[in-house]
C-alpha cells in the first residue's frame, strides 16, 4: 500500500514531553501501513534515544534516524525529508502532539483540493497561535487571498514531489527563522494551499520548564540577519508592489513593531532592548518603504513611524502607556431558549482602569496618544495619521476546552455606543448577544464532554486583547443560570461560576461533580414541598421534553436501609415525583436525582440539598438537608434514692472479722 504521510519529528532532549508526542502518533485514524514516523535523533544526551529504539522495535512503522548533534532542527528535517516515502510529509515537533484523526483529515483535505501545502487546525496551550486563518475552512488559497502568513511554523504537510520538485530544504546550523525561509518559499511555489479549519489538528505546547526553543532570548545581531534571508526569498519570488509589500509587513507587525510594544518592551534589561531597538531599526530603514507601514494597524503605524524618525524615548513611553490597557467585560445576561444558551455582554477597553477614550477632530476619530510635539510632526512627516477606525471596532467570543485549548468562534451580533467622555473625547462601548448552541458549538459538532471556558476577545484600532467573561456581571445574571439537558443521547450543561473570579464556564456533561455543588443555588430547599403524597422539587433544570423517556429520574436513599426508586415527571424547572410512602415510613431520607449522561450511557446521581421525612403515619415534609437529624425526647427523671445511713462501726469489724475465719478455714 502507497504510503500517504511521513511525519519527520527532529529530536534533542525532549525528556518526558516526548510521551505526548508518541502517544498522539500511536492514535493516529491511519493504519500502520498507511503512515510512516521518522523521530530524527540529533545527538540527545538523556533517556530519549533508547526509549525511541524501543518504540521502533514494537511498531514497524515508526523509525529512528541517530545522527550527531547539528545544534538546531534545520538538519534533522532534512534527514527526515531525503527518507520519506510518503505522498506528504508532516514536521511535528518533539513536544507537540497531533489530533487523533490529525494525518487522515489533512490527507484527504489536500488530495481533495489538489494541494501542495495543509495546515490543519492548531490549539496553542500556554502559547498564541493563529486565530483568523482557522476560522472557516479555505480549500484553495493562497498569499493573496487568505491571512497565511500568520503562521510560519513548519508544522504542516508538504507534497513531497513539490518539495523534490523546487529542491525544497530547511537552512541548517543553529540559527533562527529557517521555518520562516521555508514556510515562505512554500507558500510563493505552490499552486495551492489547503487550510483545515473544522478539526484540531496540532496541538502546541509550553513547557512547564519553559525551555521551548522559540521561547529562548535571542542575539539580535544573528536574528535580523536570519530574517534579510526570508525577505531575500519574498523580493526573489515576487514583484515590487502591493502583494510583496503585504507580506514583508507580517514581519514588521510581528518580528519587529510587536517586540517594542506594551509589557513585551518593558520587561526587556534596558541594554538589550536598546541592542534590539537597534538591529530592528535597521532592518526597517533598509527594507521596508511606506507600503509595507501602510498595511499594518493604526497604533502599529505609530510605532513603525517612531522607528523610522529614531525615537526611542517616545516608543518606550508608547509602550508605558501601552501596558496599561486591559479589555474588560460585563455579562449583562444569560438564558436558555429551546436548547441555546443565550448571552448577553458589553465590553470596553480601559487604561489605567479608566474607560479609554479617543478624541474628535471636527469628522475625525482620532487616537489619544502620549507623544511628544516632535513625535507628532514626525508622524506628519511621514503621513503617518492618528485617526482611529473605531467604526471597525468589534468583538468576539470563544468558548475554548480547559484541557487541550480546542477553541471555537461563536456567532456574535454587536453594536458600537459612542459615550461622551467631556472635552471633545468618547468612550467606545461594545454591545453584544452571542447564542451558544451546545450540539453545534464545536464547529458544527456537540462540545465533547468536559469544562468549557468563555473568554471574549475586543478588536479595535489594532490592539486585540483578551479577557474572561463573567466577574462581572449584572443582577439578573444569576437567576438564568440553569442546568440543561441537551442532545440525543441527552447530557448536562452547567453554566457556573468559577471560585475565586467568578468567570463563566459550562461543565458538560458532568464532567465533574459541580451539580451537587450547584445544587443550592439550582434548587431553594425551602421550596420544595409534599403536596399529599408527591414531591415537587423547585430544580433549576431547564429541561426539554422531546426524544424518548423521563429526562431525569429520583431515588431515596438511606443507609443500611436501601434505595428506592420514584416515577418523576419533568415539567420547565419543577422535578415532581410520587413518594413510595410506605417504603419511607418513620425515617428520613437522602434525595438524589438521576441525570442522563451521555457519555457514561446511564443516569450519574447527584445528591441534592433536600431530604425528605417521613413520620410514624406516613406524612411527609422536605427538609433542608443539613438540618441535624431531631433527637428523641428525653427520658423523664425517675425520684432521687434516699440516701441510706452508714453502717454502724461495730458491724463492719465483724464483717471483717467473719471473713479472716472464713479463709483461715479455707486455708487449713
Amino acid at each position: 500500500m502507497t504510503v500517504k504521510v511521513s511525519v519527520v519529528i527532529a529530536v534533542y532532549n525532549p525528556g518526558k514531553y516526548v510521551e505526548d508526542c508518541i502517544q498522539g502518533l500511536l492514535r493516529q485514524s491511519l493504519t500502520p501501513d498507511e503512515f510512516e514516523v521518522f523521530f530524527v535523533n540529533d545527538g540527545s544526551t538523556d533517556e530519549t534515544p533508547a526509549r525511541l529504539d524501543r518504540l521502533a522495535a514494537e511498531h514497524p512503522h515508526i523509525h529512528v534516524i541517530h545522527q550527531d548533534a547539528s545544534g538546531w532542527s534545520g538538519r534533522p528535517r532534512n534527514t527526515g525529508i531525503d527518507a520519506a516515502r510518503g505522498e506528504y510529509v508532516m514536521f511535528a515537533d518533539h513536544d507537540d502532539w497531533l489530533g487523533d484523526e490529525a494525518l487522515e483529515r489533512m490527507y484527504e483535505y489536500g488530495k481533495a483540493n489538489e494541494a501542495d501545502v495543509v495546515i490543519g487546525k492548531m490549539a496553542g496551550i500556554g502559547r498564541p497561535v493563529p486565530q483568523e486563518l482557522f476560522r472557516v475552512n479555505r480549500p484553495r488559497v493562497s498569499v493573496a487571498n487568505a491571512p497565511l502568513m500568520d503562521s510560519l511554523t513548519p508544522h504542516k504537510m508538504f507534497r513531497r514531489e513539490f518539495l523534490a520538485e523546487h529542491n525544497m530544504r530547511f537552512k541548517e546550523g543553529r540559527r533562527r527563522l529557517e521555518d520562516h525561509v521555508f514556510v515562505v518559499e512554500a507558500y510563493l511555489r505552490a499552486k495551492s494551499v489547503a487550510v483545515l479549519s473544522d478539526y484540531l489538528c496540532y496541538y502546541h505546547i509550553t513547557r512547564d520548564d519553559g525551555s521551548n526553543a522559540g521561547f529562548q532570548r535571542f542575539d539580535p545581531v544573528g536574528y535580523f540577519n536570519n530574517l534579510r534571508e526570508a525577505l531575500d526569498i519574498v523580493e526573489e519570488l515576487t514583484e515590487p508592489g502591493p502583494l510583496r509589500d503585504r507580506i514583508f509587513s507580517r514581519w514588521l507587525r510581528n518580528e519587529m513593531v510587536e517586540r517594542l510594544r506594551g509589557k513585551r518592551l518593558l520587561k526587556l534589561p534596558e541594554d538589550y532592548a536598546e541592542e534590539l531597538y537597534r538591529e530592528i531599526r535597521g532592518v526597517v530603514t533598509e527594507r521596508f518603504g511606506p507600503g509595507v507601514t501602510a498595511n499594518i494597524a493604526p497604533v502599529q503605524q505609530v510605532v513603525a513611524g517612531l522607528i523610522h524618525a529614531d525615537l526611542y524615548e517616545d516608543i518606550r513611553a508608547l509602550a508605558e502607556w501601552e501596558a496599561a490597557i486591559k479589555p474588560t467585560g460585563t455579562l449583562d445576561s444569560l438564558t436558555w431558549e429551546n436548547g441555546h444558551l443565550n448571552i448577553g455582554f458589553t465590553s470596553e477597553y480601559q487604561v489605567d482602569d479608566a474607560p479609554m477614550t479617543f478624541r474628535k477632530d471636527g469628522e475625525r476619530d482620532l487616537l489619544g496618544l502620549p507623544l511628544s510635539d516632535k513625535a507628532l510632526l514626525a508622524l506628519t512627516e511621514q503621513d503617518i495619521a492618528l485617526d482611529a477606525p473605531v467604526g471597525a471596532s468589534d468583538v468576539d467570543l470563544v468558548v475554548r476546552h480547559r484541557e487541550d485549548a480546542r477553541q471555537y468562534y461563536l456567532p456574535v451580533t454587536s453594536e458600537l455606543h459612542r459615550v461622551d467622555a467631556g472635552d471633545g473625547s468618547f468612550r467606545l462601548r461594545i454591545t453584544a448577544d452571542s447564542v451558544l448552541d451546545p450540539e453545534t458549538a464545536a464547529g458544527g459538532e456537540p462540545l465533547t464532554r468536559g469544562l468549557w471556558d468563555l473568554h471574549l476577545r475586543i478588536k479595535s484600532c489594532g490592539w486585540s486583547k483578551e479577557t474572561r467573561l463573567g466577574a462581572v456581571r449584572g443582577e439578573d445574571v444569576e437567576a438564568g443560570r440553569l442546568a440543561a439537558l441537551t442532545g440525543e443521547p441527552r447530557r448536562m450543561v452547567l453554566p457556573y461560576f468559577t471560585d475565586g473570579p467568578g468567570n463563566l464556564s459550562l461543565d458538560v456533561d458532568q464532567h465533574t461533580n459541580k451539580l451537587e455543588r450547584e445544587a443550592v443555588t439550582l434548587m431553594d430547599p425551602a421550596a420544595a414541598v409534599v403536596e399529599g403524597s408527591a414531591v415537587r422539587l423547585p430544580l433549576a433544570l431547564a429541561v426539554e421534553q422531546a426524544g424518548a423517556g423521563e429526562p431525569v429520574q429520583l431515588r431515596f436513599e438511606r443507609k443500611n436501609v436501601g434505595k428506592f426508586p420514584a416515577d418523576a415527571v419533568a415539567d420547565g424547572s419543577t422535578v415532581t415525583a410520587e413518594l413510595p410512602l410506605e417504603k419511607l415510613t418513620g425515617m428520613r431520607w437522602a434525595v438524589r436525582i438521576g441525570v442522563p449522561s451521555a457519555d457514561r450511557g446511564e443516569a450519574k446521581w447527584t445528591r441534592l440539598p433536600v431530604d425528605v421525612v417521613v413520620d410514624a403515619e406516613g406524612r411527609a415534609k422536605v427538609i433542608d438537608r443539613h438540618t441535624p437529624p431531631a433527637k428523641p425526647a428525653p427520658k423523664p427523671k425517675s425520684a432521687p434514692k434516699k440516701k441510706q445511713a452508714p453502717r454502724p462501726l461495730w458491724r463492719r469489724a465483724a464483717g471483717r472479722l467473719k471473713r479472716a475465719l472464713t479463709n483461715q478455714q479455707k486455708n487449713s
